[in-house]
Parts: structure tokens; sequence; C-alpha cells
């Protein structure tokens, strides 16, 4: 065993070195210039959605605080009301240079479809780090339609900037996203709380697994090329356990959601949604309300008054390494994972 305090969370992604191993998913719910700039100053990241309300509305604060009391039969269509606006290009610099003011490493996000578009504009903004993230990505996309598909491995290869794609949720999609030149992979189908991917579109894989494929690719891949992608798990962790379980499965540093739309400076209230919950002929995700637990600090780095693990789930992680004997991330993830039946199926468990 270690003495918590003396265990090391930190990770590196290219050149930008992190105090913890997490990013704020890029939701217009958990991530604005504001709550990035807290997250950089606890040590972590957020990635702000360049397609959401903050770089289609001057001041999206009073929308956001109309969707956190919407009721749930107008949510979608006042979802996609607010996203026909059109994003505007002078607001992507204004908020890449706001959080770059505020001091923190600055991460922004699209979704592939719209990648080729908004690329000018976000070269020009210069940010630190670029996330390519829709429902399911791959380096491949196979067409006879009239639009010419995205080309990430092209894309990745002559920007300047360091590239995270996903989701995946499998190996082989895990490795071809790594061939493409990917600082990381984003790892995770319908995981998460907001998401009805998996019922809608019968597609997913459950998160331990899917991390897992995705460190097997990870030691294909560097055994091929040399090159170390990171894995980072998406969705479907609420508290610090879950996050030394998926850094046990091989993941390098997570994404959260839903765990940081319950800090009390989220930028909805607590409601949260992904930008496939409004898509405009399926939609695969709904809107979700929560209750606030603690600020951002809190909720990550503590002190928590709660038994539940939503609060403090940076030191639930340390303690968690500390117990088993693990110094590092890299140590943690060298360690034994038992599985184990859920409660509602294991004999004489109630």
């Amino acid at each position: 065993t270690r003495d918590a305090d003396e265990v090391d969370v930190s990770w590196q992604i290219d050149a930008y070195q992190f105090g913890l191993p997490v990013i704020a998913a890029a939701m217009d719910g958990v991530t604005s210039p504001t709550t990035a700039i807290e997250m950089g100053r606890l040590g972590g990241a957020a990635a702000l959605h360049l397609e959401g309300l903050w770089c289609r509305h001057e001041d999206p604060a009073p929308l956001l605080a109309e969707l956190a009391t919407i009721d749930d039969e107008s949510a979608l269509d006042r979802l996609r009301e607010l996203h026909a606006a059109p994003v505007i290009p002078e607001l992507i610099g204004e908020r890449v240079q706001q959080i770059r003011e505020g001091g923190a490493t600055v991460c922004v996000a699209v979704t592939p479809s719209s990648t080729e578009t908004l690329l000018p504009h976000i070269v020009k903004a210069e940010p630190d780090l670029l996330v390519i993230q829709g429902t399911v990505t791959s380096a491949e996309h196979v067409s006879e339609g009239a639009h010419t598909p995205l080309d990430l491995k092209h894309l990745v290869r002559r920007l300047e900037v360091p590239v995270l794609v996903g989701g995946c949720a499998s190996y082989q999609a895990a490795l071809h996203l790594m061939r493409t030149g990917a600082a990381g992979v984003l790892v995770g189908v319908g995981p998460g709380v907001t998401s009805t991917t998996n019922r809608v579109l019968g597609v997913g894989n459950p998160q331990a697994t899917a991390i897992a494929d995705a460190r097997a690719a990870r030691m294909r891949h560097l055994d091929e090329t040399g090159v170390y992608v990171h894995v980072i798990a998406d969705g479907g962790m609420g508290t610090g356990g879950d996050i030394a379980k998926a850094v046990v499965c091989g993941a390098d540093g997570v994404m959260l959601g839903s765990p940081l739309a319950r800090a009390t400076e989220a930028p909805a209230g607590g409601a949260s949604w992904s930008m496939a919950s409004f898509h405009r002929t399926l939609p695969r995700g709904r809107l979700r309300r929560f209750a606030p637990v603690g600020s951002i600090e809190q909720i990550l780095v503590g002190p928590s008054d709660r038994s539940d693990g939503r609060t403090n789930l940076i030191g639930a992680l340390r303690k968690s390494m500390a117990v088993t004997g693990h110094g590092t991330l890299k140590e943690m993830q060298k360690a034994d994972l038992m599985v184990t039946a859920p409660p509602t199926v294991r004999p004489g468990v109630q």
C-alpha cells in the first residue's frame, strides 16, 4: 500500500501536461468558457463544443437557464430550434481566446460532418487540442452520395494541433482510428446516461469491454509504429471507483459528462444533453436533469461530505491506487481485474 497523497495521477497529451486525468465532456450543460477555465485551474481540461450554443449565440446564458427548467415534452423541439442558428465564426475565436486568457489549455470539439467546414476558423483560433467526436467515428467512411466524406487520416496528419477522435467501442475501430495519427481515441458508444444510442440503434458495447479492446489495439499499434496513443474512456462513469476501474481496464484518462453537470457552476443548472439528442431525423439522446452535489472543485478533488462516491472523484482514484499499491496511472493499468455478476443476478445477494 501507499499514502494516497503520494500517488501520481498526472498524464500528458503531446506537449500538454495535466495534473488530473479528466476532460470535461463537450456538452453545453457541462462545458462553458468559465467552467473550462476552472477545469484548467484544477489541473484538468474541458472540451468546448464549437457547434453548441456557445458558438451560435452571443449570450447563451438565458437560453441555458431556460433549458434547465423546460418540460420534457418541449425539450426536443426547443433544442432543435436553438441549434438551428448558424455557427458564428467570430465566436469561435472569442471563446478560444477567453479560455486561453483564463490560463487553461484550450480544447475544442466538432462533429466529423462539420470538421472541414469549420476547420479554417479552428486553425485561425489556434486551440491547443482538437476533439473530433461523433456517436461512432471511423477512419474510413464509404459513401456513394454526392458529398465527400471526411478523410480522417489526411486531416489529422496535416494539422499541427493534437487531435482526439471518437467514439469507438471495438478493437478494430480503435486500431483504425489510431492509425490516422490521432493523439488519442475516445472510447464509448452509448454508455452515458443522456444517450439512447443503444436503444435506438442497437449499437454499443459494455464500457469495460470497449476500453479493454482499445487497450489491446493500442498495444498492437505501439508494436507496429512505436507510437503510443492515449485511450480516453468516455461515458458510463459516475464515481471515483468507476474511474479507477476504467484505468485498470486500460484508460489513460476519462471524459466526464453527468458527474460535472451536477456541479453548482454547471452552465445549464444541472440539465445535460448530447449533440445527438436533437438530431433532425433520428434523436439518440435525451435531456436529463441532475441535482447539484457541490462545486467542480468538490466533485473532482473534494473535500467530500457524501458517501455515494459522487464527490472527490480524484481523491477516490488516489485512494484506490494507494490501497492497491500503485504509484502512477501506468502502474494502475497493470492491476488485476476481476469481473463479477451484478447484484441482481448474483446468487445470495439481494
